[in-house]
Formats: structure tokens, C-alpha cells, sequence
């Protein structure tokens, strides 16, 4: 079988992109301090550091809450985070975290209750996240695109 000038230009493409390196798998320190954000997160939705969370986003990160618009930009996603009604309780529980080179997702399920105020009682709700984290040059890792939403039906 005779091979055409064409596809014999192309083998060295197709070999140059085969044997391409691939980025690294997230190192297990990545994957703690992946960790430690997230529980820094809780932390400080438990005491309403509003300010403090929305420095573990990009600064161009997208927060897409559940029926509302997408919130762009850290310090929108810092207004969004200070006018959520206060929370008596808060906890996320990581299920899987995985990525290469400076990307990463992590996935879990969160838990919240709404604080009772005046004549509204306490409202619990659980849920899921995805969020999508990028590395920084000083090894931080953070989100730069955050989803939740919630296992509880929808009011009627």
C-alpha cells in the first residue's frame, strides 16, 4: 500500500500531539489545600465572614445560586454573599476532588438552616455543588466558578 504525500506530512503532526505531556494530576498537597478552602468556607459562612469567602473566588469568578441570575465578579459575589439571610447552621461535605495541572473541580453536598427571625421559623435545606478552582501563582487554589442548588422541593 502506497502512502500519499499528504498523510506522510501529517504522520509527524499526529505523532508531535500523541506524545504531548500531559499537565500533572493534582498532587495530594493540592487536594489538601483544596480541603482546607472549602472548610475555611464553612467556617466562615458560620460567622458571616462574607468578605473572607468571596476572597477564596477569582476575581472573575461566576456564582450561579439557585433561581437567580449568575453573579460575575468577586465583589458582586461579596454583596450576594452579605445579603443571604444569616445562617444558624452551614456545612459542605466534599465528596470528590479532582483535576490537572492548575484546574480542578470539587463536588459535594451542602447542608444549611436559615436562622428563625421574628415570626419565621427556621428554614433547613440541603443540596449539591460543583465548583471549578483555579491555582494561583502562590499555590492558593481558588474558585472561579461556584453551582449549588437544592435536594429540597420547590415551594408550592
Amino acid at each position: 500500500m502506497r502512502q500519499s504525500p499528504r498523510s506522510l506530512r501529517l504522520a509527524p503532526i499526529i505523532l508531535g500531539l500523541a506524545c504531548q505531556a500531559q499537565p500533572a494530576a493534582l498532587s495530594s498537597a493540592d487536594i489538601a489545600a483544596i480541603r482546607a478552602s472549602e472548610e475555611a468556607f464553612a467556617q466562615n459562612a458560620k460567622t458571616r465572614n462574607d468578605s473572607a469567602n468571596a476572597a477564596l473566588y477569582t476575581e472573575s469568578a461566576v456564582f450561579m445560586p439557585p433561581n437567580q441570575p449568575a453573579v460575575t465578579g468577586r465583589a458582586a459575589i461579596r454583596r450576594w454573599l452579605t445579603a443571604f439571610p444569616p445562617m444558624s447552621d452551614f456545612g459542605l461535605t466534599p465528596i470528590d476532588i479532582d483535576g490537572r495541572g492548575d484546574l480542578a473541580y470539587g463536588r459535594g453536598t451542602y447542608s444549611l438552616t436559615i436562622a428563625a427571625s421574628g415570626k419565621v421559623p427556621a428554614m433547613p435545606d440541603h443540596g449539591k455543588y460543583v465548583e471549578i478552582r483555579r491555582k494561583q501563582p502562590g499555590g492558593s487554589w481558588l474558585m472561579a466558578v461556584d453551582i449549588f442548588n437544592s435536594d429540597m422541593p420547590a415551594p408550592k
